[in-house]
């Protein structure tokens, strides 16, 4: 019986390989042992408690523990836990199916389900290649992803990414694919606005797509916010004109909003920013609220209706996962989005950004900071020497993990991406705990930037 931080930290080390973590780290920089939660803050072992400030990895929208969410799994537990939907369904899948479409924007009529978002972004993928195959488009074998992206970890998915630490050493295994300049506005020249550097940024993507749309299949994009890049922003007017050029060149959109879905960017999906639908949008990560692994992939009834033929055409879309559409999974998203539905949580997030962009406003003027940038309740504070946007600190020092580990003495938990140090904090968080997490991380910046 483990009753320690301790004792729990023992047994790992002997059996647990962790997820994007050199172990050996763990020598001098101690596991925490999370024992419970509820709302925003973990508690240890030994009763210190940390305030989630990046929803466990970007995962959580209504806190740990949430009594809706618990009820609706355990009132499916007592029905259906799991079973095969080849061949067989249930209710749970059927009325999330069902509402999704009703949340997403116009003209997605289809839900494929997957167990996660890597497994989300290889279906996009896999059923672009293939609609265009049913049609007679077999010179259609291309994707272009754009510089900086993150899609996954998964060979295919990692194909369409371009953050090198993750990509690089597998290289030699992904299948190649095209790139276009990000439109990521912490790069634009000095003197220009978010929307001219996005709008300006499309000409590059254009130029590429009337060269090789016969070769294309589908550009992939995680909309308004590169997450895994540093939380890496840009302007809806690249989406709108990126779907604008999708249309003249035959080329399909995916949408992947994995991380960015599910009111974070301050709308339900942040295509809805721009006005557009795109032909493939992938979400998962919020769509249970943080409990269960589950992704959809939700598309247009005109490629539904491609595969849908005779069997002997081998049309069909023959791509499954042992836990597609699992009942507990669903119903953990549908008390998700039951919780849209009894409150204005949009609205609430909303105040609860100006709020941080208040606490977070004094960091601009810091003397090591080169950009604070913010959409809806997602916020990036960029460390750089002499705040200077066109410099860097050297991976090498890590000085993220600085701010990490101040902040962990400090009880609360941020994950600095590299030299960004960011916040994505579950939706039931206060302005109080909110300025906690500002305070904190303001002095791990300090720290972090002292020599």
């Amino acid at each position: 019986m483990t009753d320690t931080n301790a004792a729990l930290r023992d047994r790992d080390l002997q059996v647990f390989w962790h997820p994007c973590t050199q172990m050996k780290d763990h020598e001098s920089l101690p596991l925490i042992p999370i024992r419970q939660a509820r709302g925003v803050w973990l508690e240890d072992y030994d009763g210190k408690r940390y305030l989630d400030a990046i929803s466990s990895w970007w995962v959580n929208l209504f806190g740990h523990g949430h009594p809706h969410i618990d009820g609706r799994i355990r009132e499916q537990l007592g029905r259906l836990a799991h079973v095969i939907t080849a061949g067989f369904t249930h209710e749970p899948a059927v009325t999330l199916a069902e509402r999704l479409v009703q949340r997403a924007p116009p003209g997605l009529t289809r839900v494929f389900y997957a167990e996660n978002g890597s497994s989300a972004v290889e279906i996009a993928l896999k059923m672009s290649f293939h609609a265009w195959r049913n049609q007679g488009c077999t010179r259609k074998q291309q994707f272009v992803s754009l510089t900086n992206a993150y899609h996954g970890e998964t060979l295919g998915a990692l194909a369409v990414g371009g953050v090198a630490l993750y990509r690089e050493t597998y290289g030699p295994l992904l299948m190649p694919c095209l790139q276009a300049p990000t439109p990521d506005c912490y790069l634009r020249p000095e003197g220009v606005d978010w929307e001219t550097h996005s709008r300006e940024l499309l000409a590059p993507m254009a130029a590429l797509l009337a060269a090789r749309s016969d070769e294309i299949c589908a550009v992939i994009v995680e909309p308004l916010i590169q997450c895994a890049a540093g939380m890496r922003m840009y302007h809806p007017i690249y989406l709108r004109g990126l779907r604008d050029l999708c249309d003249r060149h035959g080329v399909h959109l995916i949408a992947d909003e994995i991380a960015v879905g599910f009111g974070r960017t301050g709308t339900f999906f942040a295509c809805e920013q721009a006005g557009i639908t795109p032909d493939f949008l992938c979400v998962g990560k919020g769509l249970t609220g943080g409990y269960l692994p589950l992704a959809a992939v939700l598309t247009r009834e005109a490629i539904y209706q491609g595969f849908y033929d005779e069997y002997a055409t081998l049309k069909a879309f023959l791509h499954s996962h042992s836990y597609t559409g699992n009942a507990l999974g669903c119903a953990a998203a549908l008390a998700t989005l039951d919780l849209f539905d009894a409150s204005p949580v949009l609205a609430s997030n909303g105040r609860l950004a100006e709020h941080l962009a208040q606490a977070l406003a004094p960091l601009r003027d810091h003397p090591h900071v080169g950009e604070v940038r913010q959409t809806g309740l997602v916020a990036a504070v960029e460390m750089t020497p002499n705040g200077d946007r066109h410099s860097a600190y050297p991976w090498q020092e890590r000085r993220g993990l600085r701010v990490y580990r101040h902040a962990l003495e400090r009880g609360v938990l941020l994950r600095p991406l590299g030299n960004v140090v960011y916040f994505m904090p579950p939706y039931v968080i206060t302005t109080d705990e909110i300025d906690l997490i500002v305070a904190v991380a303001r002095e791990g910046i300090d720290r972090a930037t002292a020599d």
